[in-house]
Formats: structure tokens, C-alpha cells, sequence
């Protein structure tokens, strides 16, 4: 098994095209905070990836920001922001840490699912490249690992997709659309929820988020878009 893991953490580091020079930083980075609940602490402080995601949101913002910011240079402040949230949200990250293999090259407990854990390792493994080489460094792989996200055609941008859900479920003569938390994981201050949207007649879906209220806007814009509505 470990093997295994040594040969996932090998593909891993390939595909994101960057070669660590403190490998310590790339475990880190792999390390969730349910292995040794909460035991994983060194002479530097923790040696989960908590802090390296909280980091690593930051980059991802910025580096996407610049990109938007340069590729789009008359939209305004809405457009861009739409544009942003999509980028960097759970889902985004999610596919890329599906796309680059971080499943397999993880540390979690035993009874920790992936749910969120892979979209949470993909910003920790995007600080760990910033801390090894820079903001270059995290700049070449965020542009190969989101190159899929970046390509993909625009959406329709909606501002609140709860409402725009709602009246579109009440325009099929169907009740509001209803959401419910399937899951919660991580630690009380970096929390990610799994919110169910049901709508009568229409196969539930989940999505995730750092609070309730993303989640289920997550959940509400993931819906509209399988429906072909945005």
C-alpha cells in the first residue's frame, strides 16, 4: 500500500510539472488533519495541510485574478468576480485534483471520505509549490493544471442562483426547491459543507462549500447548469 501511495505521489508531482525541493512540502500538503487527529505537530507547527490551504486559497485567487484581469481587459468588476468564483470554488478544484491524481497520493484517516478532501488538497499542494519556488513556480502550474477550467466555454453568469433556481422550479409549476446538509467535515474554523438541492421531478444534486450559504449557492448553480437553464 504504501508503494502505491510513493508511486501516486510520483505521477502527482510529474503531472503538476514541478519537481519539489523540500518534498516535506508536498506531503504536508497531502497530509489531512484526520491522520493522527490532530498528533501531527513538529518543531515548525502542523504537519496537516490546514494552513497550506489557507494559503493556497490566496494564491489561487491571485494568479486567477492576474489571469482574468489580463485575458478580459474591458470586463467590469461583476463580470470578473463571476468569472473568479467559478475558478477557484470546490468543484473547480475538485476536478483538477481529480485530473491531476490526488486521491491516491493522500493521507486521511480511515474513515475520512475524499468528499472535499482532494478540492482542500489542491489549494494546500498550489501553496506548497509557492513556498518551494515561488510565486513562478505556482503561476506554471496553475496554468497547466487549470488549463481544462480555463478553456471551458462561459456560462451564462447569474448573480443569485438560489433565486434563479426558485423561479425557475415555480415556472414549471413545481414547490421551492429544497436544501438540506449531507455533510459537514473538517475543523470548526475551515469547515467545508455538502448541501443537498432537491427540485420535484428532478434528480437531487450536492455541492460543496467553505459555509452553508456557498454551498447551497454552489449547489443552486450546479443544478441550473446540468438542466441546461445557464
Amino acid at each position: 500500500m504504501a508503494n502505491l501511495r510513493a508511486e501516486a505521489v510520483a505521477a502527482l508531482e510529474t503531472r503538476l510539472g514541478h519537481r519539489f525541493n523540500d518534498k516535506a512540502l508536498l506531503e504536508r500538503a497531502l497530509t489531512h488533519a484526520s491522520v493522527g487527529e490532530g498528533a501531527l505537530v513538529g518543531i515548525h507547527g502542523p504537519r496537516d495541510n490546514e494552513r497550506l490551504e489557507f494559503l493556497g486559497d490566496r494564491v489561487l485567487g491571485l494568479l486567477v485574478a492576474e489571469r482574468l484581469s489580463a485575458q478580459f481587459p474591458t470586463a467590469d468588476e461583476g463580470q470578473l468576480s463571476s468569472s473568479l468564483h467559478a475558478l477557484v470554488d470546490k468543484g473547480a478544484c475538485a476536478r483538477v485534483g481529480e485530473a491531476l491524481g490526488v486521491g491516491p497520493a493522500l493521507r486521511l484517516s480511515p474513515g475520512e471520505t475524499k468528499a472535499g478532501v482532494i478540492a482542500d488538497a489542491v489549494e494546500a499542494i498550489l501553496a506548497a509549490v509557492y513556498l518551494d519556488g515561488g510565486l513562478d513556480a505556482a503561476k506554471a502550474v496553475f496554468e497547466r493544471a487549470w488549463s481544462d477550467e480555463l478553456s471551458a466555454p462561459p456560462s451564462r453568469t447569474v448573480t443569485n442562483p438560489k433565486s434563479a433556481l426558485q423561479e425557475w422550479a415555480q415556472g414549471l409549476g413545481r414547490p421551492l426547491p429544497t436544501y438540506r446538509v449531507a455533510d459537514r467535515t473538517g475543523s470548526d474554523h475551515a469547515p467545508t459543507f455538502t448541501v443537498e438541492v432537491s427540485v420535484q421531478d428532478v434528480q437531487p444534486l450536492t455541492a460543496q462549500g467553505r459555509s452553508r450559504q456557498e454551498a447551497e449557492k454552489a449547489a443552486a448553480t450546479a443544478l441550473l447548469k446540468r438542466e441546461g437553464v445557464i
